[in-house]
């Protein structure tokens, strides 16, 4: 089996090979995120139900998923927001599991997820530096869903730009794709997970373990 998987990852083709670890990213990623909304659901449940109840992930005062999601930004439609990954997140896994297949999609249709899924990136995000700065306490199961929306948004949009599906202009597209050949969105991945990691650490210290 092992030799399997690795004959499935290090296929000779580079294309090929590049889609397989693409796809298998986004179906993990989606996967996960879709868990971390699920729980969020049930516990979004629980805390309408009684207010004072007390959650698995609630570890310490800063992390804490009550006092996350007591605060007015988890609802900002008037519903939980892990409603959105309950929605969202199955599409990207039949996505996935299509593109391991050997489906091609549209044009139009990657496009549109891509645009989808670029604003739940930026939502994401936006629930981050509102935890981080404003409420001053993180959410376990939030940070599942940031990290792996962030991983989900650099593999499809390496995707998108390697397929011509972003209706770029024709030399931005040429830029974006010598870029991506040397594997410079996976530095800024890295960058970007790493920064945020660095950073709550040097914000919260000995807090997280408290």
């Amino acid at each position: 089996m092992f030799r399997t998987l690795k004959e499935f990852f290090t296929h000779g083709e580079k294309r090929l090979r590049d889609n397989r670890w693409i796809f298998t990213s986004m179906l993990i990623g989606a996967a996960l995120s879709l868990l971390a909304a699920f729980v969020l659901s049930v516990e979004a449940v629980q805390l309408a139900k009684n207010p004072n109840a007390q959650l698995s992930c609630s570890v310490n005062l800063v992390l804490n998923c009550a006092t996350v999601a007591k605060h007015p930004s988890a609802e900002l439609l008037g519903f939980p927001n892990s409603f959105f990954g309950l929605m969202a997140e199955p599409i990207v896994i039949v996505i996935a599991i299509a593109g391991l297949a050997g489906v091609v999609f549209p044009r139009r249709f990657m496009f549109g997820a891509q645009i989808g899924y670029t604003l739940g990136f930026i939502f994401a995000w936006y629930l981050f530096s509102v935890s981080f700065f404003v409420i001053q306490a993180l959410c376990p199961w939030c940070l599942l869903v940031t990290l792996t929306t962030t991983f989900v948004f650099f593999a499809i949009t390496r995707y998108n730009i390697r397929e011509d599906n972003l209706y770029l202009p024709k030399r931005l597209s040429t830029k974006m794709k010598a870029l991506i050949d040397k594997d410079y969105d996976k530095l800024l991945l890295a960058s970007i997970v790493v920064l945020a990691i660095a950073a709550i650490f040097i914000k919260y210290g000995e807090s997280l373990f408290a």
